[in-house]
């Protein structure tokens, strides 16, 4: 980074001795901001300490107990950088704290940063994969999904605590326990938090070097959205008298063939059946039958069109005589569009990554679910998604980050959040 400032400044020194206008220099390359990127630097190898702390907790959805250490490291850290704090019980799933942190400042803008504390993994992964450090990689169940994300976050407020910097009303962190399994209690507190800001800055992570050509921002997710077919039959003896019964089994599968292709005419929205289940002794002819559908939006208001098209295609017939089936469309998490605000706002941040000679793509959608859906869930907030750290194989073995990615995260957080103050 010192050559490239150098560098910088060497063309300045040719363009002034030319006559050329300082202004046309910087279009062509921006300096770094020398003071955050050498605080970034500073900073990398407490974020590593930090990624080797909260990957030592084990804190998949369910597990409770790891949950509250991961709640308490992240109070604490947001203590550190004068946030004052509070928790919340999640109003739904294994019951674990929502952590929010609140710090004014002298400003106009009001920002939130959100990320969540919850993996994937069930209790005993560190047993067979356990933190590791591999040159530029360092593994570790959770790492990039989430705990990379909320190491960066909490980084970055330290910077800029350090620095002084209070140019804002208003700095929320929301760092939530149930994101891996729907955000079902605290995605309402998402929603309504972020509706009280003007910007929203969600730390999930960015695709690593191995499976992309460079990291970038998502501008889009999929809304997440469940169906449920059920069909009621008649029970009667399998062997002596299959006849009298009504086999549900038969019609949720003819229903399940007949419905499968229904979201391909409908822009927005996908839909898979997944699942399927009976319940019964063999010898009897099935009675009750279910069928789960996995849905994702990616327009608003697909889903009720998909919901409208099943219920009239199963009405229009059916298979088994004397059945009956029904279907309901239940939403989770909300899609996901940064629209035309968002866009500017991730184009401020590839200025600011070239400043370090890195591109940033944007990602204009993604079949994943993220709460960067309730926050935006409104278009009350300008919301953007990734700000997390470089790496691959989350929710899979080997998870991992790039440790190369620290400090260009660090200073991007950092200068964007400075930028979003100013404006």
């Amino acid at each position: 980074m010192t050559m490239r400032t150098s560098s910088f400044f060497s063309l300045r020194s040719v363009a002034l001795a030319c006559g050329l206008a300082l202004g046309a220099v910087a279009t062509a390359q921006a300096a770094p901001d020398a003071k955050l990127l050498a605080a970034a630097e500073k900073a990398q190898p407490a974020v590593i300490d930090n990624l080797k702390e909260m990957v030592s907790i084990e804190s998949g959805s369910l597990n409770v107990e790891g949950l509250m250490k991961m709640a308490d490291v992240i109070e604490g850290r947001l203590k550190a950088a004068g946030f004052k704090t509070e928790r919340r019980k999640a109003s739904a799933g294994a019951g674990a704290d929502i952590v929010i942190g609140t710090i004014k400042g002298t400003g106009k803008r009001k920002i939130m940063l959100q990320g969540h504390m919850d993996t994937v993994y069930a209790p005993g992964i560190l047993n067979s994969q356990p933190y590791k450090v591999d040159g530029n990689r360092i593994y570790g169940p959770g790492i990039a999904d989430d705990k990379g994300g909320l190491a960066v976050m909490m980084a970055s407020l330290k910077i800029l605590a350090d620095a002084g910097w209070r140019d804002y009303d208003t700095l929320t962190v929301l760092v939530n326990p149930d994101e891996e399994v729907g955000s079902v209690g605290s995605g309402e507190l998402i929603a309504t938090t972020a509706d009280l800001h003007d910007t929203v800055l969600s730390f999930e992570p960015t695709a690593a070097k191995a499976v992309a050509k460079g990291e970038s921002l998502l501008l889009g997710a999929a809304g997440i959205a469940q169906a449920t077919l059920e069909v009621k039959g008649r029970a009667a003896h399998a062997g002596a008298a299959p006849e009298l019964g009504r086999n549900a089994l038969y019609e949720l599968s003819y229903q399940m063939l007949q419905t499968k292709d229904l979201a391909k005419d409908i822009p927005g929205v996908t839909l898979n059946w997944t699942v399927a289940r009976a319940t019964g002794p063999i010898n009897q002819i099935t009675e009750k039958a279910q069928a789960l559908g996995d849905i994702r939006i990616t327009q608003p208001g697909a889903e009720k069109k998909l919901t409208e098209a099943l219920q009239a295609k199963i009405a229009s017939g059916k298979l088994i005589p004397d059945t009956e089936t029904t279907v309901k469309v239940e939403v989770g998490r909300p899609a996901f569009v940064a629209g035309d605000k968002g866009r500017a706002l991730a184009e401020r941040a590839q200025a600011i990554y070239k400043e370090l000679d890195r591109e940033l793509a944007l990602t204009p959608m993604t079949g994943g679910g993220t709460d960067a859906g309730f926050a935006g869930r409104s278009g009350k907030a300008t919301v953007v998604e990734s700000f997390g750290l470089a790496g691959f194989g989350y929710h899979a073995r080997d998870e991992y980050i790039e440790v190369d990615s620290i400090v260009p995260r660090l200073y991007l957080v950092t200068r964007l959040l400075t930028e979003i103050g100013k404006n």
